[in-house]
């Protein structure tokens, strides 16, 4: 029950997101592409839909709830990254920090339902959140590690 009550009420952990700072894995920035890479290569003819990556990138937003994911600037819009199987979590003050992702990136469609959740812990307005009507196709990447640059 304790541990029920603790995952309910968690929260980002509260510690600096300085240079070297690393969340989950260690991730090296040896070999790192950048996000307009990996969107060139998903747009290509034969492109696989999941791939592993290492990427350089700018975080946009952070969970607010937990820390449980970030967005990254993308070529179109924000990338949305998971902190695979919630193994760790990362602080607010990732926020428009440059980091190296390494991790999984897939293709897919991300449910009305799943969009509107992301945009409760992100804190948006009912007005915004009531907007989403429509699934979004998009890159999603679930991370292994994060590396503060």
């Amino acid at each position: 029950m304790a541990a029920t009550v603790c995952a309910l009420h968690a929260q980002p952990p509260n510690v600096p997101a300085d240079k070297g700072a690393s969340f989950g894995e260690k991730v090296s920035a040896e070999n790192a592409i950048t996000v307009s890479d990996l969107t060139n290569a998903f747009t290509k003819k034969d492109a696989p839909k999941k791939m592993e990556v290492k990427l350089k990138a700018t975080v946009t937003e952070v969970c607010s709830k937990e820390g449980c994911w970030i967005k990254i600037k993308g070529t179109t819009g924000n990338v949305m990254v998971k902190m695979k199987d919630h193994k760790f979590l990362v602080p607010l003050v990732l926020n428009e920090k440059e980091i190296i992702i390494e991790g999984i990136a897939e293709e897919k469609v991300t449910s009305v339902e799943m969009l509107k959740h992301y945009a409760e812990d992100a804190n948006k307005s009912k007005a915004e959140i009531d907007a989403i009507k429509e699934p979004k196709r998009e890159i999603v990447i679930q991370a292994k590690g994060i590396l503060v640059l």
